[in-house]
């Protein structure tokens, strides 16, 4: 017989526990104490299971009838109610633990393990551009929440200012990073950064730097011994033109780098991009040191000038890239 209302408000504790019959499975479990729960006994490969549907008079009798069906007809599915309700009470812990914020930092931490901290370097980029543009809009929504058309409003935002070089790169991280959490978050399928490029605004026709053909040097060179402007930026630059190497690379160079007799510039390969990961393991990277930047190296010394660091901040680029540009 089918229980009202009032049986269940009237069922009071007797010293020992029973159960009060429902229909389709449901039951009343009234504890020895007085306390009732709802539970429902279904069969699942052919044992025996049960399930709770809360208790009494949180559930009153036409819920927990609706949580009952709720269960019969996942059943009907070939579905196991009490496994589907364990997983999703998963899923919801999954959300609040993953969400974009959280899975970003331990991306960048990947990051971290093959990319170097420097003013202008990727890893800086990343954190710069995810900090101002991304993580303000995205950083709390849960991971699983996350739309191709979400991403694709961040990227637009960036392009509405113009800077399409940054949404393209803003693109490839999203990317990367839904790549590493498709591994890493459980129940995680699709990759929504995926095809982002294929509405990209196009970007306007790179205007490349100015340069200096050979026959124009010999003018440079003099207008760059007539530079105002410090000393060791006049030698940085000629030192630079020496050796052909990266900027950052003669701004971090060190006094001890330098072996002149030998006429050698052992170069860190931290510092040196090409070589920061296929030297992985090694001490330096060595490259010649022409006679002429040798003997620059030697006049420097007897200056007052420096055109390398000494202390642990290097020089600007600014201030080559200034030197440069006003000696023509």
């Amino acid at each position: 017989m089918a229980l009202s209302d009032l049986a269940v408000r009237k069922a009071k504790a007797t010293g020992k526990a029973y159960t009060l019959p429902d229909s389709d499975g449901l039951t009343l479990a009234v504890s020895e104490d007085g306390g009732k729960s709802w539970h429902f006994r279904y069969y699942w490969s052919g044992a025996q299971k049960r399930m709770s549907l809360g208790t009494y008079p949180e559930v009153g009798l036409k819920d927990a009838r609706a949580l009952r069906d709720d269960a019969r007809s996942l059943l009907a599915k070939g579905i196991n109610p009490r496994a589907d309700r364990k997983q999703k009470r998963q899923f919801v812990k999954l959300a609040a633990e993953n969400t974009f914020g959280a899975v970003y930092e331990k991306w960048v931490r990947h990051r971290e393990l093959v990319l170097k901290e420097g003013r202008q370097t990727t890893l800086t980029q990343i954190k710069r551009v995810f900090r101002k543009d991304v993580l303000p809009i995205l950083a709390k929504r849960t991971i699983y929440e996350i739309r191709r058309g979400d991403l694709l409003d961040v990227v637009g935002r960036i392009e509405r200012r113009k800077s399409y070089s940054v949404a393209e790169k803003v693109r490839t991280w999203f990317n990367q990073m839904f790549r590493y959490a498709l591994v890493i978050v459980p129940g995680l399928e699709v990759n929504p950064a995926s095809d982002l490029d294929v509405v990209a605004v196009p970007q306007p026709p790179v205007r490349h730097n100015p340069f200096l053909r050979m026959g124009q040097l010999p003018a440079f060179l003099q207008v760059l011994r007539s530079y105002p402007g410090n000393l060791q930026t006049q030698l940085g630059i000629r030192l630079l033109l020496l050796t052909g190497v990266r900027t950052g690379e003669l701004r971090q160079a060190m006094p001890d780098q330098f072996h002149l007799d030998d006429g050698l510039w052992v170069i860190p390969p931290k510092v040196v991009k090409q070589c920061s990961l296929s030297c992985a393991g090694t001490t330096s990277r060595r490259g010649p040191c022409p006679p002429t930047s040798c003997r620059c190296r030697c006049r420097r010394r007897r200056s007052s000038g420096i055109c390398w660091r000494r202390s642990s901040r290097p020089s600007a680029t600014c201030s080559l890239m200034r030197a440069i540009r006003e000696s023509g």
